[in-house]
């Protein structure tokens, strides 16, 4: 999928994070060894088959990994419905999980003293140094708003505490508006897009709230208007080239890789009005927020590299520091906005919610854990404590949050609590 000599060739020249690594998956132990009891990860296995059984999906890949070994891997079900079994090489949409990795990308210019945390996006982009607000509807239809009072920031684009919305999911005036505006995915590319969103009223005050949104997308653009390449260039550059994530990309490129794209069911195709991307045509728009594609062993990878504090296989991504800022909850007294994703129990840092309290969440866990998924269903949680991360990886917008709670709760029901 990736043409290695390019991202050899960008990635030394930067000095960015050394040579290329082979992209070998990481080693396997045994779950016994790794503090698991083998029969409850089976018992997980069995949950998440029997909604495969029930047509829920048509298939799943489930990996548990601790002290940088896999503990446990499966795949279950089929690739496609009606279609191959499950591999371990299947290449799925992983939406939001882009998310992180545009974030990593962003904090790396900031080490590089490229990007400012508390610059104001116009700093890098044009257009965003005169915002507005919706405070309401006038009488004609038209909206009522006001002058925001201060700029949006970098830091704000990768907490989500811009203003920004993202218009498919819940109501409301700034959602319409861009809804009806004229920002088109399909053709547009990043840069453009950025622009058009400048243009629209923000749906809160600027750091006031926590707002799910476009707000990484917009990450994106400010990403290619300091490191000076379109975005999966960047991407490729300074994360995919350096760690061996072969089949990560924003879309795939040869018959081979698109023959082991995993899709969801006929009728589980849609993403609030939208239909799931195709990843074999490639996208004006590279979307930092959600336009990746990515397989089971490329993204562990990426997982390991942080919980090893930002390295794998030799090869530096970030420093621990940044990594520990990071996934440190930088909401602090912001509240939600009118949907607050991470849920209870949970701040938000930079791409990551952010456990801050083992009690509260509806799911078992240890404060310091941080964690995203993706719309269509993939989902990944690091927890530093246990030194564990926990990535699944299917195709299906309907049943991706029930899953999710499975999958948690009987991950850590398996635990025995004598790790190495």
């Amino acid at each position: 999928m990736r043409r290695i000599p390019y991202a050899l060739a960008a990635g030394l020249a930067l000095g960015l994070a050394g040579p290329l690594t082979a992209g070998e998956p990481l080693p396997r132990g045994a779950a016994a060894d790794l503090g698991f009891d083998p029969e409850a990860l089976s018992a997980l296995d069995a949950a998440i088959q029997a909604r495969i059984d029930a047509g829920a999906f048509p298939g799943a890949i489930v990996m548990i990994a601790r002290d940088g070994e896999v503990a446990h891997l499966s795949t279950l079900g089929e690739r496609t419905e009606g279609g191959e079994a499950m591999s371990e090489d299947a290449i799925f949409r992983i939406y939001s999980m882009t998310k992180p990795i545009a974030s990593v990308a962003a904090m790396q210019l900031v080490e590089e003293g490229r990007l400012h945390l508390g610059a104001p996006v116009s700093a890098y982009l044009p257009g965003w140094d005169a915002m507005t607000v919706v405070t309401g509807v006038a009488d004609d239809g038209g909206l009522v708003t006001e002058p925001a009072r201060r700029a949006p920031t970098v830091q704000d684009l990768l907490r989500h505490t811009a203003g920004l919305t993202y218009g498919f999911f819940g109501s409301g005036p700034a959602r319409e508006a861009l809804l009806n505006s004229p920002v088109d995915y399909a053709t547009m590319d990043n840069m453009r897009i950025a622009a058009e969103l400048a243009k629209l009223p923000l749906e809160h005050q600027p750091g006031a709230a926590w707002e799910y949104s476009r707000a990484t997308d917009v990450l994106g653009a400010v990403i290619e208007a300091v490191d000076g390449r379109p975005l999966g260039e960047a991407l490729e550059a300074r994360i995919f080239g350096p760690l061996g994530m072969d089949d990560t990309g924003f879309w795939v490129e040869d018959e081979a890789g698109r023959a082991r794209i995993a899709e969801a069911k006929a009728d589980d195709r849609k993403i609030g009005p939208f239909d799931m991307f195709d990843p074999r045509r490639r996208p004006s728009f590279e979307s930092g927020g959600g336009g990746l594609v990515s397989t089971i062993h490329d993204y562990s990878r990426f997982a390991q590299m942080l919980l090893n504090g930002g390295e794998l296989d030799g090869v530096r991504i970030l420093s621990p520091a940044t990594v520990e800022y990071m996934t440190a909850d930088h909401l602090g007294s912001i509240g939600p906005g009118k949907y607050y994703l991470p849920g209870p129990g949970y701040g938000f840092g930079l791409g990551f919610g952010v456990r801050t309290s083992t009690g509260v969440a509806p799911t078992v866990g240890n404060p310091g854990e941080y964690y995203w998924g993706g719309a269509a269903g993939t989902y990944v949680v690091w927890d530093p404590e246990e030194d564990m991360f926990v990535l699944y990886m299917m195709q299906s917008p309907k049943s991706r949050v029930g899953v999710r709670h499975v999958l948690r709760n009987m991950t850590y029901g398996a635990l025995t609590g004598a790790d190495g």
